[in-house]
């Protein structure tokens, strides 16, 4: 699997559990508001990609001290060999987190199927109208509404998270991603951190205020 970067501790990005964090190479978005960046590109500059066996190898060494692994991005689910991953971690006894970004309902039924994730979080970027702006390509409705279906009724813990960018979700907007939240689920807005927006001029405006 492609690895761009490696987080060994985290104590809040997987509830209830103390975990490692994956960071994907390679997103299938261009969200003008991301702030790992460095990660969209499918092929980085020679050398920075981790080793899975690296990973692998660390989470062996702290069972008993970590009891869970976040595998975020990038985006995830447009890894081919995920599932494979997912399987080696279970083998070790993690416990296992997604972040994503919902495109690919496909492969989040058949993880969920296979009892390879636990838990998963998906992004909700903004209302079907501004969701190209906010994904920074034409954005897949369909497929992203066929996850939050999913989730919804999929029995296992999940959470939607949406980044409120002021310069580009309105009230209005806010309002309509309220609506696409089924009922029962957790919904959380996430604060935007502009120094590192993927689009700079977010930056610059985040600048002159």
């Amino acid at each position: 699997m492609r690895i761009g970067g490696f987080q060994k501790f985290s104590l809040s990005d997987f509830p209830g559990r103390i975990a490692a964090i994956v960071f994907t190479q390679g997103c299938n978005f261009r969200c003008p508001f991301c702030h790992n960046g460095g990660l969209i590109p499918e092929d980085p500059e020679e050398g920075l990609l981790i080793p899975e066996e690296y990973v692998l190898s660390y989470l062996r060494s702290r069972t008993g001290k970590l009891d869970g692994l976040v595998v975020t991005g990038g985006e995830p689910t447009v890894q081919e060999d995920l599932a494979a991953f997912l399987r080696k971690v279970r083998e070790i006894g993690y416990g296992i987190k997604i972040d994503t970004n919902g495109s690919r309902p496909e492969v989040l039924e058949r993880l969920i199927s296979e009892g390879l994730v636990d838990f998963v979080s998906m992004d909700v970027k903004a209302p079907p109208w501004s969701y190209d702006r906010l994904a920074g390509v034409p954005a897949p409705i369909d497929e992203i509404t066929r996850s939050i279906d999913l989730l919804s009724r999929c029995g296992i813990e999940h959470e939607f998270r949406t980044t409120r960018v002021s310069t580009l979700l309105s009230d209005t907007d806010m309002d309509g991603v309220a609506e696409m939240i089924p009922d029962g689920s957790t919904f959380k807005l996430q604060t935007f951190n502009p120094s590192r927006a993927f689009d700079r001029s977010l930056r610059a405006a985040a600048a002159q205020h």
